[in-house]
């Protein structure tokens, strides 16, 4: 199930003057600092707010970040000014943008489970070809388990993930990491508490790998 009115639907949760999700990254993101270099290409999938561009582009990256609600970019700009860095923002719907092919190192989808599942292969699809050969896709989300927390995320058990919906979904990709676990978030006011989630690092092969 897909939210009505989306674009409505974000921008009124936006418009308050702190941040929903807080400033600081996506923790599982951040843990994956080892395998960001300085001068990679990554591409932050409907960013919100900036916490995970800005943070990406703290660490030397060449950062270009999508979101659909203006009124989260217009703080993820102001994010980006304080921390004197500068991703580059497109305000724009995830299937409307014209995603650069082969174009990214690094491809960050925290918590995009606003996609219903008719819609979820597509987008999956436009972040894998998205990443270079060799690149990496880093992901995280909710589990069904989610609902019993209901301490953020979508309310529809059809929008979240488990480990073989994930395993499939990339079975072409080279699955670097994927693991269910529950830990206490503290993203704002919009993920709070005990939580049921799912990570997923998965990359592109080379021309040369073995397919798998």
């Amino acid at each position: 199930m897909s939210f009505p009115d989306a674009r409505d639907f974000w921008n009124q949760r936006f418009a308050r003057e702190d941040y929903l999700f807080g400033t600081a990254p996506n923790c599982f993101l951040a843990s994956q600092r080892y395998r960001l270099v300085p001068g990679m290409h990554a591409l932050s999938v409907a960013d919100g707010e900036g916490r995970n561009s800005v943070w990406l582009a703290e660490q030397g990256l060449e950062v270009t970040a999508v979101e659909f609600s203006p009124a989260a970019v217009e703080k993820a700009k102001r994010l980006a000014e304080e921390r004197a860095v500068a991703p580059r923002f497109h305000v724009a719907d995830v299937f409307a943008w014209e995603w650069p092919r082969g174009g990214f190192d690094i491809v960050a989808a925290i918590f995009i489970q606003f996609v219903a599942p008719g819609e979820r292969e597509a987008l999956f699809a436009k972040m894998m070809q998205a990443l270079k050969p060799g690149g990496h896709l880093l992901l995280q989300g909710y589990t069904p388990k989610q609902l019993e927390y209901r301490t953020g995320g979508p309310p529809h058990v059809e929008n979240l993930y488990t480990e073989a919906l994930l395993r499939q979904a990339f079975a072409d990709f080279e699955i670097v990491e994927l693991r269910e676990h529950e830990d206490e978030l503290a993203e704002g006011d919009g993920h709070c508490g005990r939580s049921a989630l799912i990570d997923l690092v998965a990359r592109r092969p080379l021309a040369g790998d073995t397919e798998r």
